[in-house]
């Protein structure tokens, strides 16, 4: 997968992960969906580096799914977790 399919995934990835983590976040829409686009690089570094589970060429591989989606729920409890209180 190339570069703009990466930010596309981290796109969807970013809303799916607002959707399982609801509430305000400090950044708003721009810093969740930044977040959902570093959440899909972390999720694929993750999964390639420890699960030894490399990224797929195709772009609706489900593993390559639930790595992006994986990192941008972590990355956003972690940004939630520094900055700020959601539920204020």
């Amino acid at each position: 997968m190339g570069i703009v399919s990466w930010i596309i995934l981290g796109l969807l990835a970013g809303v799916i992960a607002k959707i399982l983590l609801p509430g305000r976040d400090p950044g708003g829409l721009v810093g969740t969906t930044i977040i959902g686009i570093a959440g899909a690089f972390v999720g694929g570094w993750i999964s390639a580096q420890f699960f030894d589970r490399e990224v797929q060429k195709e772009f609706f591989d489900p593993a390559t799914w639930g790595a992006a989606i994986g990192g941008a729920f972590v990355l956003l409890v972690l940004y939630r977790l520094l900055f700020g209180n959601s539920r204020n």
